[in-house]
């Protein structure tokens, strides 16, 4: 059963086509990759799907409903989240902060309205809070709450990322480029906590150019280049197609 729907999506920025009629259909509770070279269509696919950018053409149906004219904060209300190929929302704030942020991102009720409002909401904050140490916890960020998010290492950041995505309680979860500048400790970190988020029911997008990462953890993989959909299958039957070795696996990534 498909919990997303792309059908026939294309983007156009002036004369440039970055997608043209693009298909994916993503099941609900597996990892779905989509990779392809630079400038394939990747991020702008996924763009496409958060709600930061509109199609020029086709739909995008999430959970039975057709998505395309919401704003992306609608979309996040809806259970579709998304982590960034770098940085974090807020480098000058600390990792707590940061993760609170990812809950209040869900609701309607603003950072600061749970800080001036009444004793109800700042019950709500308490709880937030407890929730936001919780997560940091288990996602390995135990022990730097305190510290700012620009100062920890970057596969932690990484993490944070992640961690502010999931606060969100997302039912898909899109994951642009995860493992970009980690070292391969950070990396296999990182592929067991995508690993452990899809044990928990979380339909995973999964976007990288790591190919050991995408191997082995998708269920499925699309592959794009030039904005169009070249191949999708399994992950051997992705390996073995002559048609993506020479458009990207091939070419040394």
């Amino acid at each position: 059963m498909s919990l997303l729907e792309v059908q026939k999506v294309s983007k156009r920025f002036g004369g440039l086509v970055a997608l043209r009629e693009v298909d994916l259909g993503v099941e609900k509770g597996k990892i779905h990759a989509i990779i392809g070279p630079n400038g394939a269509g990747k991020s702008t696919l996924l763009n496409v799907i958060a709600g930061s950018v509109r199609q020029t053409a086709g739909k995008v149906v999430f959970d039975g409903q057709d998505i395309g004219r919401l704003r992306s904060d609608k979309r996040v209300r809806k259970g579709i989240a998304k982590t960034f190929q770098a940085g974090v929302l807020l480098g000058k704030r600390t990792v707590l902060d940061n993760i609170i942020l990812g809950y209040h991102l869900r609701t309607e009720e603003s950072f600061l309205g749970s800080i001036v409002g009444g004793f109800s909401a700042r019950r709500a904050a308490v709880d937030t809070e407890e929730k936001a140490r919780e997560l940091a916890k288990t996602l390995g960020l135990g022990g730097w709450e305190s510290k700012l998010a620009q100062d920890i290492p970057h596969g932690l950041q990484r993490i944070l990322g992640l961690s502010i995505a999931l606060a969100t309680d997302p039912k898909l979860l899109m994951l642009d480029e995860p493992v970009t500048g980690m070292n391969p400790t950070e990396t296999m970190v990182m592929m067991q906590l995508i690993a452990k988020v899809r044990e928990k029911g979380v339909t995973i997008i999964l976007v990288e150019h790591n190919m050991k990462a995408v191997m082995g953890l998708s269920d499925r993989i699309t592959v794009l280049s030039y904005g169009e959909k070249i191949a999708e299958g399994l992950p051997d039957e992705i390996r073995s197609n002559k048609q993506v070795i020479e458009a990207y696996l091939g070419s040394g990534g």
